[in-house]
């Protein structure tokens, strides 16, 4: 490193013997963490809209409750294709052409959905957008790790949840908008709007540089070098995190050309039979506690409070369709509000306190509505003020307590904890687990609440999210500040999984290109 390249980075003290403070440097970081996060919109955007349409949905197309809550939570499902697909794309083509693909798909999408003719064709449009919002789930938060600097780490890998918030935003007020159009073109036009965000996104990745893990794992350690420059608090900390990520990926740390030879083998082979099939120790406990977050992200209900929101409403005793949209956008409002809040917390106040404080509050007003809503059930032929306030005073706390905990907090959490050659997939398979648990309770809460009252459909939603405070609690350290290859120490990755992957003849390189460190030139 040059030396007068190092002093332009450094700030004197007002002692001359004190140790130098190296200035930070994260605009770009955050640049390319606010153009990936985007990607998150998309999803948002889907469900805020969905939201109301289904409303005009059902009435336009004469469909039944059925095949609504169908409609709404099989995207999720659909995703799942993406979000697998996408963990091999992005090793194959990078982290950056992947966020371009997956707004293409949900562009494609989009479009189909806004030009259907009938519910069948409404269905085959979900599927191709369910495919773009697995693809943009999975590589956003993966992006942003990895371009992101330890110390801004949580408030960058938080953009994620947060454009989910405004996407559900914009959706609601969609709704509000395009309310007064015939039913007939009303939801169509709601749903093909979603294409536009999609054609800023893919022209203004395109600027973006690319992963500088995904370029390591390439062999490109010239490019990630410049990358790691750009992104790095420092000229020390971008050395320091580039011979930590050449580790990770068994190359040797004295290794500075440009260019090392990689060869190409079967990809992704050797790490889903470390993740899934002789999970170390270490791993394993990396793969319960991505798994466990996100489930009780969605077991707990926020799904179903954001889609159905229009329904819970109704059922609280809101009739005017004005008022009952106009409530939605006052839940879109709120959790975008509460979003900004936590990312300027994760930083400062560490993940564990945010996420403890956000699930308390959760339960709270999970209960808190669940026992409004069962007030108002049982007084079906009259109109309770005060109950009607305790709902939606619960469900605006509910949100807001999710946006400054579980929401952000599970993205970036799981996000960090993976080791470099397991983080694509290990990703897809979080994503995996929060889209098929959001996919059940959506597809089938209305069933849910028919059966055991709509009350009693909360109640059971904070039990849940009683037992996620527990796991939280007993089961998840602070990570708070942590770089992401002293992260895999952290959980006992290294040491003793790492001795025991090098030993026997030949080590194999297990990153997600899949190859053997004796073909790496040094």
């Amino acid at each position: 490193m040059k030396g007068d390249n190092l002093d332009s980075n450094i700030i004197p003290n007002e002692k001359a013997d004190g140790p130098p403070r190296t200035k930070k440097n994260t605009r770009f970081a955050s640049a390319c963490a606010l153009l990936a996060s985007m990607t998150s919109i998309l999803l948002g955007y889907d469900i805020g809209v969905m939201s109301g349409a289904a409303l005009f949905i059902k009435d336009d197309l004469n469909v039944s409750d059925t095949q609504i809550e169908i409609l709404l939570g099989i995207l999720n499902l659909y995703s799942l294709l993406g979000s697998f697909a996408a963990g091999r794309t992005s090793d194959w083509i990078g982290r950056r052409y992947t966020i371009v693909f997956a707004a293409v798909i949900f562009f494609v999408g989009a479009i189909m959905m806004g030009l259907s003719p009938n519910y069948a064709f409404l269905m085959v449009g979900r599927f191709v957008a369910g495919i773009g919002v697995g693809y943009a789930l999975m590589i956003a938060p993966v992006y942003t790790a990895e371009v992101s600097p330890a110390s801004s780490r949580g408030f960058l890998t938080s953009f994620p949840e947060m454009f989910i918030n405004l996407g559900i935003l914009l959706g609601y007020v969609s709704n509000f908008a395009f309310k007064g159009l015939p039913r007939h073109y009303g939801w169509r036009v709601m749903l093909g709007i979603g294409a536009i965000p999609s054609v800023f996104l893919a022209v203004g990745v395109l600027g973006m540089p690319e992963s500088p893990r995904w370029l390591v794992m390439q062999g490109r350690l010239a490019d990630a070098k410049k990358v790691l420059d750009r992104t790095s608090d420092s000229p020390e900390e971008a050395a320091a995190r580039l011979a930590e990520i050449k580790e990770a990926a068994q190359i040797s740390v004295e290794c500075n050309e440009d260019v090392v030879d990689v060869p190409k083998r079967r990809k992704g082979d050797g790490v889903w039979r470390e993740l899934l099939l002789h999970p170390s120790p270490g791993v394993l406990k990396i793969l319960i506690t991505a798994v466990g977050m996100h489930f009780f992200q969605q077991a707990s209900g926020i799904d179903s409070v954001v889609l159905y929101s229009p329904r819970v409403f109704k059922k609280a005793g809101i009739t005017s369709e004005n008022a009952l949209l106009g409530a939605t956008v006052a839940v879109g409002f709120t959790k975008t509000i509460f979003i900004l809040v936590a990312t300027v917390l994760l930083d400062r106040v560490g993940r564990r306190p945010l996420l403890l404080t956000g699930t308390a509050g959760m339960i709270l007003s999970l209960a808190s509505l669940g026992f409004g809503l069962t007030v108002v059930d049982r007084h079906p032929n009259e109109r309770l003020e005060w109950a009607i306030v305790v709902c939606i005073a619960s469900i605006l706390i509910y949100v807001a307590f999710f946006s400054i905990g579980l929401g952000p907090i599970t993205w970036v959490y799981t996000s960090e904890v993976f080791p470099l050659r397991l983080r694509a997939q290990g990703a897809a398979i979080g994503v995996a687990v929060n889209r098929t648990t959001s996919g059940v309770l959506t597809m089938t809460f209305i069933s849910l609440y028919k059966a055991i009252t709509i009350g009693g459909a909360f109640f059971l939603y904070g039990g849940v999210a009683l037992i996620a405070w527990i796991f939280f609690f007993t089961y998840l350290p602070e990570t708070r500040g942590k770089t992401l290859e002293e992260m895999e120490e952290f959980f006992g990755v290294r040491g003793k999984d790492l001795t025991d992957r090098k030993q026997g003849a030949g080590v194999e390189l297990s990153s997600a290109s899949g190859v053997e460190s004796g073909d790496v030139k040094k």
